[in-house]
């Protein structure tokens, strides 16, 4: 079976547009990285690393420090697919993170959408 395309992307590349969508809806570029390393436990620094190094969404997730627990409490709709039933784990850990910024977009608390 062959990779998604999406797999060997890097997360930079595509990082510019969750900010621009978030901050379209009067949220900040903080709150974008706030998620984003909620999820995959980086810390800024090494959030900052993996984007300078152009790391692909395989790699950003498969050295992820620690991925949240509380990950598996993202339900919804992304892409007209419920992200609970997405059987590829790494295809749900990307789906996670562009539903978290959805919730971000669309006005959610950064609480709410770190499951608390």
């Amino acid at each position: 079976m062959t990779k998604h395309r999406i797999y060997s992307i890097s997360v930079a590349s595509v990082y510019p547009h969750y900010v621009a969508k978030a901050e379209k809806k009067g949220r900040t570029k903080a709150e974008v990285d706030e998620i984003i390393r909620w999820l995959t436990g980086y810390s800024q620094q090494g959030f900052d690393a993996e984007l300078e190094k152009q790391t692909s969404f395989e790699d950003f997730f498969g050295q992820a420090p620690q991925l949240n627990p509380a990950r598996n409490l993202i339900t919804g709709v992304i892409c007209g697919v419920r992200v609970e039933d997405i059987e590829d784990p790494l295809m749900q850990e990307i789906r996670y993170i562009d539903k978290l910024i959805d919730e971000l977009a669309k006005g959610k608390t950064i609480e709410k959408i770190r499951r608390k």
